[in-house]
């Protein structure tokens, strides 16, 4: 008999982290409610609030997000994880933790006989000329070697430093500078030979249809608010693709 499952879910920016107990139990609830149901599961960046190092597996908040993400990988769904700007410096201990592999980016999936373009999407914050200074750098091995030497206590400590200051500078930034270039989108359509792309990292979901393409934009998940927000993408064996709120809801 074929297989009823949904073919495959996609989320992104969860920031989880343990002062946020909601969101995580909101993603929780997803994995074991609706993970679970599909036949793939594509975590496209920055599940984390930050990730200083698979050294930080044992943290207790830590376990509790990794067992989770491998009661679904056992369940017999394949976990596939590509790096945000928040926790792009998960490696080979995380993955095999998980039961997850591991994508560089942009990533071309066949889905439901659709191939479909994946990535988080900073890297197509082309305005945002600093920030794309700093990733370079720090997507560079020998910059991530250097750092990941240091004492977790270290990294933990800088990277609290850097979220201050990233926080700081995105309240002198505008949206359009923080978003995805038209440029870049198309340099990425090209590149993959696609003509859908899914991503996150702005916070902005929504469809954009540019011609003969479409480029989904997943949601962030801040359930420690009022007016809690997130949610999914879905596509089915046939290539249909659906974005869902955080009820399971269709969205327009």
């Amino acid at each position: 008999m074929p297989d009823a499952r949904p073919r495959a879910l996609f989320i992104s920016d969860l920031h989880l982290q343990p002062s946020h107990p909601r969101t995580s139990a909101a993603f929780f609830d997803f994995l074991e409610r609706r993970a679970t149901a599909a036949q793939e599961l594509y975590v496209l960046g920055d599940l984390f609030e930050y990730w200083a190092g698979d050294d930080d597996l044992a943290a207790p908040f830590h376990q509790q997000v990794t067992a989770a993400l491998r009661r679904v990988s056992d369940a017999g769904v394949a976990l596939y994880w590509i790096a945000g700007n928040r926790d792009f410096l998960v490696g080979p201990g995380f993955a095999a933790a998980t039961g997850a592999t591991l994508l560089a980016e942009p990533h071309v999936a066949s889905v439901g006989g659709q191939r479909i373009a994946l990535l988080h999407g900073d890297a197509e914050c082309t305005d945002d000329v600093g920030y794309m200074e700093f990733r370079a750098m720090v997507r560079q091995p020998a910059w991530q070697a250097q750092f990941l030497a240091m004492p977790l206590a270290q990294r933990q400590a800088i990277i609290a430093g850097l979220r201050q200051n990233s926080r700081e500078q995105q309240g002198g930034k505008s949206y359009e500078i923080m978003d995805v270039t038209p440029q870049a989108v198309a340099d990425v359509f090209a590149r993959t030979g696609t003509s859908v792309m899914i991503h996150g990292h702005t916070h902005r979901p929504a469809l954009h249809v540019v011609g003969a393409t479409r480029r989904y934009v997943l949601p962030d998940w801040e359930c420690d608010v009022d007016g809690p927000r997130g949610g999914w993408i879905a596509v089915d064996a046939d290539g249909n693709v659906t974005r869902h709120g955080l009820d399971g809801a269709i969205l327009g």
